[in-house]
């Protein structure tokens, strides 16, 4: 999540082309309101209030913050889009809906929003409309992180079952930032599903290199190393996960590949 101050309000340009006596067809600008002078709301101050609440758990304080940002201004898109997410993380699906359709109907070029949607769709199992918001969110050329959408566009297309497809966003999405740690994991992921383990071990320790191990990217690791015949970093990886994670389902995993050998 971005801050609020990446959240303009929606203001459509027209440039009217004279030939003549004809008129031509409006232009449309593909920034929309990041390349707009930004829209005050007395809304902003309750958004922001509601995020960071998110951020430390309080959902029911954020939840009434945000609600607060729409009783004073119900066109506030970012309000729409932010209590959307919060609506989809309590399970309230049909809420979040709406408040995602809104938030598009209010501010429609804004990537923010678009990639936020996107991944609502995916989770319904919409994969075209999600492909489609998260395309709207990438035809912005001042988004200023493009990866997020590029990623969450690979994880999506992976979850309908196209590898392939989901191989090149994440690509792209390291092109892009050569370091965000999604899209590193997820590479590692496809490399050693495709016997590619050297370049699973390096997309790995590239993600190392940018956060913590999780449970599922040390247990990744053990797999990666027993298969380069690196039995040494394999145990390393074995030890930190049950060290780190001893309750996680990587551990059942690694015990049912030990029994099974």
């Amino acid at each position: 999540m971005k801050s609020i101050g990446c959240y303009l309000r929606y203001l459509l340009p027209a440039v009217l082309l004279l030939s003549g006596c004809a008129t031509q067809p409006q232009a449309t600008d593909a920034t929309g309101n990041l390349g707009q002078e930004k829209r005050n709301s007395p809304a902003k101050i309750y958004v922001e209030m509601g995020m960071a609440y998110m951020r430390d758990g309080q959902s029911a304080v954020a939840l009434q913050k945000l609600k607060k940002a729409l009783e004073m201004d119900e066109k506030s898109p970012e309000a729409h889009n932010v209590i959307g997410i919060l609506y989809q993380q309590l399970g309230e699906i049909d809420r979040a809906g709406k408040h995602y359709d809104r938030a598009v109907e209010l501010d429609a070029r804004d990537p923010y929003i678009r990639n936020a949607r996107g991944s609502y769709f995916c989770r319904l199992g919409r994969y075209s409309d999600a492909l489609e918001d998260f395309g709207q969110a990438l035809a912005n050329p001042l988004y200023p992180t493009p990866w997020v959408a590029l990623t969450n566009a690979g994880l999506c297309v992976e979850r309908a079952g196209d590898e392939a497809k989901a191989e090149n966003f994440y690509r792209r999405a390291l092109t892009a930032r050569p370091t965000y740690p999604i899209a590193l994991f997820k590479m590692a992921e496809i490399s050693m599903q495709q016997e590619n383990d050297l370049s699973a071990r390096a997309y790995l320790e590239r993600y190392h290199g940018e956060v913590k191990p999780t449970a599922a990217s040390l247990w990744l690791g053990v797999q990666v190393e027993k298969r380069l015949r690196d039995m040494g970093k394999s145990t390393e990886y074995r030890r930190r996960l049950l060290k780190d994670f001893p309750d996680a389902p990587e551990v059942q995993l690694l015990y049912q590949a030990e029994k099974s050998r």
